[in-house]
This record gives structure tokens, C-alpha cells and sequence, in this order.
């Protein structure tokens, strides 16, 4: 099993005839992703090597029938695509787009969070995110599938380039990987680690999850909690941003700390409170989790 993409996935995707959208598109379809579709206004009708292009979600829906949406579109007309993949029925749309603007997010936020307290059921990964990867079966987003390998481990980050170096390393210890879920790392996220754990623990496949966190905001706190709470399984975690000067935003714009708040020594602190073992560096947190998995890869059924 895996989590939210699968070989059940039909994928289509806003901004295809983009540079940037066609690229990954593409990639993610020679993966093994089945691609249905794109969404680009004005260029209905056309297509990106034989992905139909339609002009809009309702078109693309009725045509194709795709469950996933990936948004590759500029970030001022990223939350309207976000919303009108949502109003066509999609379930899962991954915002890949940086920088959309925090009002435009915390609108997503609020119209999604009223959509599924009357029924629908979409859910939003990102946005500012490298997507999902579930190795063998499909890869919505930009994570370099060849970095990770089919297996148990499941993985939650802020951070993209974190997440390729933990995957990896866990990957070349002889391990691997049921889901990897990038979840962005802007002020308003659509998916929470928390929502992102409920989904590893009831994964079958899913023996050990690994959480990726830095500075700034609660999130990891509030992952911490919930574990104690509801999560059986062990979690290994690594916080980014030991050495950030207080106050100084670090890459993504939810990284920020505000006195002791958020710093990297609080949230590990917190974790740890949790029974959470937690890494200082990625190699080490990968370590762990190679050491808590306990038996050598070759005599496990993964």
C-alpha cells in the first residue's frame, strides 16, 4: 500500500503547456503515472505529446475523469485553478507553485475547509511543495524518483531537498520508502503533518515514519502531541535550522522564529518529550531509522 498516490492515480495537470508543467508533467508520466490531462485556458484542444489540453477543470473532469491535480500555474491565478480543480470534484490537488501570495493561501484554506464540512472531500498538498512520490507505483510533483526506492519508511517534510537526502540515504542503506510526501513549507499550508501521520498510520505498508521540520510556527509541536496521542508506530524526526540566528527567516516563509518560539531546540525538545527520537543531522536521523528498523534489509519482505 501507500498513501494518497498509487497506481489508481489519474493525474491531471494546471500549467501543462508551461515550461516548467510540461517538463515535469512528462517526467512524472515516463514514471509510470497515468496522466489523463492538462488545464490551460485558451489552449483547449491542443495537446503535450498526447496529453489533451482543455480549457478548464470542468472540461478536463468531464473528459477524463481524473481524480489528482497537479498546479504548476504563475502564483497570482494559482488559487483560483487550486479552487475551480476542487469545484470539478478532484480529491487531490499538489500546488507545486512558490509564492503565492499568503492572503490568496488562507482563502484556499478557509473555502477548502467549508467544502469538506458540507461533503466534498477534496484535500490540498502544498502549496510551495515538491509533491508525493509513492515509489513504483506514481510520482505527482518534482522529487527525483530515482533517488528513493519501493519499501516501508514513510516520510513527511517541509522540505524538499531534505527529503531527497533522507530518502536517499535510507535508500542506499538498503531500505526504502512507502510514501514520501513533501507538505511546502508556507505560512498556510493545505496538509499538516498531523494529516499527513493519520495517513501513515493506517497504511498497512507504512512500519516507521521519519518527519522533517524546521524553524518557525507550530506544526511540530503540534505533530508531537499527536503522536503521543494516536500514532503507534516509531517516528524518527529532524528539525532544520540548529544554527539560525533568532528572528532571521530562513528559506520558506513559514520559517521564521519569534523569541524562543519555533526554534529548532523547541520543537526537538518537544518531540523528544513525545518519545520521539530526533536527528541533529540528516545522515543521522536516516541512521536512526535504519537502526530502529532492526533487521538487515535483505531478510525483510518489504
Amino acid at each position: 500500500m501507500s498513501v494518497l498516490v498509487d497506481s489508481s492515480t489519474r493525474l491531471a495537470v494546471a500549467g501543462i503547456t508551461g515550461r516548467e508543467g510540461s517538463f515535469h508533467t512528462l517526467n512524472n508520466r515516463r514514471y509510470g503515472t497515468n496522466v489523463v490531462g492538462g488545464v490551460t485556458p485558451g489552449k483547449g484542444g491542443q495537446d503535450v505529446e498526447g496529453i489533451p489540453v482543455f480549457d478548464s477543470w470542468a472540461e478536463a473532469v468531464a473528459q477524463t475523469q481524473p481524480n489528482t491535480a497537479m498546479i504548476f500555474v504563475p502564483p497570482r491565478f494559482a488559487a483560483d485553478s487550486i479552487l475551480e480543480a476542487a469545484d470539478a470534484g478532484i480529491e487531490l490537488i499538489v500546488a507545486i507553485t512558490e509564492g503565492i501570495p499568503a492572503h490568496d493561501e488562507l482563502r484556499v484554506y478557509n473555502t477548502l475547509q467549508r467544502h469538506r464540512e458540507d461533503g466534498h472531500r477534496a484535500r490540498l498538498v502544498g502549496p510551495n511543495c515538491p509533491g508525493i512520490l509513492s515509489p513504483g507505483k506514481a510520482n505527482v510533483g518534482i522529487i527525483p524518483a530515482s533517488f528513493f526506492k519501493e519499501g516501508n519508511v514513510g516520510v513527511v517534510s517541509r522540505s524538499g531537498t531534505l527529503t531527497y537526502q533522507i530518502g536517499n540515504e535510507i535508500a542506499q542503506a538498503g531500505f526504502g520508502n512507502s510514501t514520501i510526501v513533501g507538505i511546502g513549507g508556507d505560512p498556510v499550508p493545505g496538509s499538516s503533518f498531523v494529516d499527513i501521520l493519520q495517513l501513515f498510520e493506517q497504511d498497512d505498508e507504512t512500519e516507521l515514519i521519519v518527519l522533517s521540520g524546521e524553524i518557525g510556527g507550530s506544526a511540530e509541536e503540534e505533530a508531537a502531541d499527536y503522536i503521543e496521542q494516536f500514532v503507534t508506530k516509531p517516528v524518527v524526526a529532524y528539525i532544520a535550522g540548529f544554527t539560525a540566528p533568532p528572528g532571521k527567516q530562513m528559506g520558506h516563509a513559514g520559517a521564521i522564529v519569534s523569541g524562543s518560539s519555533g526554534t529548532a531546540a523547541a520543537k526537538a525538545e518537544a518531540l523528544e518529550a513525545k518519545g520521539v527520537r530526533v536527528g541533529r543531522t540528516p545522515t543521522e536521523v536516516a541512521a536512526i531509522a535504519v537502526e530502529m528498523l532492526g533487521v538487515a534489509p535483505q531478510s525483510r519482505v518489504l
